[in-house]
């Protein structure tokens, strides 16, 4: 992105091991240009579908995540047995 001259880059004087980096003019404008870019593909993408549906998968993946996020248990069968895949 500095290459490009989207963004400047220099050292924090108070600690040398942090850069700090600052969008440019074509940084500025490149980002307009993405975020309206976005923003019209996710109003194509939630065309015709209802608010309350958005809403419902929105909660149905955040719990997914929340799930994908715990600490991985091997699964027992019925009959007690520890399985990779839950069997």
């Amino acid at each position: 992105m500095e290459k490009a001259g989207l963004v400047t880059r220099r050292r924090d004087p108070a600690n040398r091991w942090v850069h700090q980096l600052t969008l440019t003019e074509d940084g500025e404008a490149a980002f307009h240009r993405m975020r309206a870019a976005a923003m019209a593909f996710d109003e194509r993408l939630r065309s015709g579908i209802p608010e309350a549906e958005i809403d419902a998968m929105t909660e149905t993946l955040q719990r997914l995540a929340i799930n994908a996020a715990r600490e991985s248990r091997p699964l027992r069968r019925p009959g007690g047995a520890a399985t990779a895949h839950g069997w």
